[in-house]
């Protein structure tokens, strides 16, 4: 079927209740199961590379789930995790020394932008965007860590 047949029968399905809105992020492309690439990432300041990283993002009634297991650059595991609607809202964020909410803002089914805040205050600014073979995902990130270090990062993660 062509994307725009795809993209008709997706409208006409959400007019008419047919579909809700959370079925809709099924068919986002960053959806699954990403391993970090850490040949292909770049740290800036590099010692906050992570020794490893696995990212799974699922679909929930209404929103995005977010669960990023990783052995951070001391050899310690930490889990991230969050549930957020694509609202440019606000939405707790657990499991990170640098946020406590984070701000997700869909632009479309292959690119979205993030926020994050501590205690209110933006601390990391971001985008993520799935290639077009829909085998690698890339982020960006910039802004300050809870210590106050600049960073920026380039992480390119492998679709499993």
């Amino acid at each position: 079927m062509h994307r725009r047949s795809v993209a008709i029968a997706l409208w006409l399905a959400l007019a008419t209740g047919l579909v809700s809105p959370g079925v809709v992020l099924a068919a986002d492309e960053w959806l699954g199961t990403w391993k970090l690439n850490l040949a292909k990432s770049k740290f800036n300041p590099p010692e906050l590379a992570p020794k490893s990283q696995t990212v799974v993002r699922e679909s929930v009634d209404g929103g995005l789930k977010t669960v990023v297991d990783e052995v951070n650059a001391q050899g310690k595991p930490v889990r991230t995790e969050y549930i957020v609607k694509m609202n440019n809202q606000d939405q707790p964020l657990s499991g990170s020394a640098d946020a406590d909410t984070i701000v997700l803002q869909r632009l479309d089914d292959e690119y979205f932008q993030t926020t994050w805040k501590l205690k209110g205050e933006v601390m990391i600014q971001g985008s993520t965007l799935v290639s077009k073979d829909r085998k690698t995902l890339t982020t960006t990130l910039y802004g300050k860590d809870a210590q106050g270090r600049k960073i920026g990062h380039v992480t390119v993660y492998d679709r499993q």
